[in-house]
């Protein structure tokens, strides 16, 4: 590997994992592991599901799920935002063309 990319090891569900990933990506890299093992540990911990690849797959899913509804979300508000931005746009370009005529 070049020097830009590091190796990490990460534990999820008591097993050791090398992953290698950009340097500057290191951090993040971490940080989603812990979030991964926190979920699959908490699937485990249900009791409902077992092994490894089930409990994987299982977390995959709520995750993507999770991200499908924060997705959702960000469009909602952008397109909130969006139409707030057109409307603060409309007031100002009245004002304007009011103060305009008011001049004349």
């Amino acid at each position: 590997m070049n020097d830009s990319y590091a190796q990490v090891s990460v534990r999820i569900l008591d097993k050791d994992y090398q992953v290698a990933c950009p340097s500057s990506e290191r951090t993040d890299l971490l940080d989603s592991a812990e979030v991964l093992n926190a979920k699959m540990r908490e699937i485990r911990d249900t009791g409902r599901i077992v092994g490894l690849d089930r409990i994987a797959v299982m977390a995959a899913l709520n995750m993507a799920n999770d991200l499908l509804h924060a997705q959702t979300r960000d469009r909602f508000l952008e397109g909130d935002v969006s139409s707030r931005l057109k409307l603060i746009s409309d007031r100002v370009e009245s004002a304007l063309g009011e103060s305009q005529q008011l001049d004349l």
